[in-house]
């Protein structure tokens, strides 16, 4: 019985370590200067003295979210496996990290825009802004929350304005719910919500906490997938 409790054990620890992924966060750009390596969430890098310092990244492993603010607030962006010699909007800005995803080996690169090859998914606007937090609805094929009442709210006018469309799931193409590229303004009643360009999470992406969008900038009727991501 010791020696499969043993091994228990040991089978959960390669397991846990297969699925952990790593990131080194550098003071200077080009991999320079003081630095740290993570190997799991970071609500606040004040905490490893890394707070607002960061330049460049290394991701050996894994998908992780650098966000402006603690506990993932403000604008956040999603790097994946590759070397990011600079953080055009997030140089000396980064708050917060977590992995989205499990680890798994990934090859170092410059980074660029194509999946699995530093893919460099842009932030913006992503804060929370209080506003509703709520329960859950069905969807468009979605499902169902406890108390009723769907997460995200997204709308294909300004301010509001126009026929929403509820969602409580991910959804990998915007097509597949008529809403490709239409969303103008959204309300977030539940979760953080990753909302992107392309199909696939692909392409530039924003990050949103609860809160009422007016309006959605550069994301304005391009937005083509979303998944929640806390």
């Amino acid at each position: 019985m010791k020696r499969l409790l043993a091994a228990a054990a040991v089978l959960a620890t390669l397991t846990q370590a297969a699925f952990a992924g790593e990131v080194t966060l550098f003071e200077n750009s080009n991999f320079r200067g003081n630095r740290v390596t993570l190997d799991r969430d970071a609500p606040n890098l004040n905490n490893v003295g890394f707070n607002d310092r960061a330049s460049s990244i290394v991701v050996r492993s894994g998908r992780w979210l650098l966000c402006e603010h603690a506990n993932f607030g403000g604008r956040c962006a999603e790097f994946g496996p590759g070397e990011y010699r600079e953080l055009p909007g997030f140089n000396d800005a980064v708050s917060s990290i977590r992995q989205i995803d499990g680890g798994g080996g990934g090859r170092w690169r410059d980074g660029d825009r194509d999946e699995g090859r530093g893919d460099w998914r842009g932030g913006d606007r992503g804060g929370d802004r209080g506003g509703w937090r709520g329960d859950r609805d069905d969807d468009r094929g979605g499902s169902r929350g406890e108390r009723g009442g769907p997460d995200v709210l997204m709308f294909p006018g300004p301010r509001f304005e126009g026929q929403p469309l509820e969602m409580s799931r991910d959804v990998r193409s915007m097509n597949d719910v008529g809403f490709n590229d239409r969303a103008t303004s959204i309300v977030i009643r539940e979760g953080r919500w990753q909302f992107c360009e392309h199909a696939d999470f692909r392409g530039e992406c924003i990050v949103l906490g609860p809160g009422r969008y007016e309006f959605l900038d550069q994301m304005n009727n391009r937005i083509s997938s979303m998944r929640r991501v806390r």
